[in-house]
């Protein structure tokens, strides 16, 4: 099991680390030099994907591009998603009719099956909030 801690470094600036001492900066929508927490739930998201299809992929197409995007699907002003659309893209051009099809179905079962970011978020688990207990 993993963790990440957020730490506040700034008004309006925190990062983000995880036990490996990897970091990302965290702060506002449209903050200079750092991801909005939305922004990283589509990078999850988004990544997932990658990871969880880039064995199958580069199998069958080589180490060419792979690259996948998550959209942040709500009414503008709304704090909530209504969707977050995953779309993979990578060069099939070599794959013949057969191979496409095949392909398709194993990266769409591995993704539904294997991706946890996106299957949590089909599932919308509880998320409490821990706060300090008083002293």
């Amino acid at each position: 099991m993993s963790n990440v801690e957020v730490r506040r470094v700034g008004r309006h600036d925190f990062v983000a680390e995880n036990d490996r001492g990897a970091s990302v900066r965290v702060g506002r929508a449209g903050a200079e030099g750092s991801f909005s927490p939305v922004e990283l739930l589509l990078a999850a998201a988004a990544g997932c994907a990658a990871v969880t299809a880039e064995t199958l992929v580069t199998r069958r197409v080589g180490e060419g591009r792979l690259v996948a995007r998550a959209d942040d699907v709500r009414p503008e002003g709304a704090h909530e998603l209504d969707a977050v659309p995953v779309t993979l893209d990578y060069d099939t051009s070599g794959l013949d009719d057969e191979q496409l099809a095949a392909l398709e179905q194993v990266v769409r079962r591995a993704v539904e099956q294997l991706c946890t970011v996106t299957r949590t978020l089909k599932k919308a688990p509880p998320t409490p909030l821990v706060l300090p207990d008083r002293p």
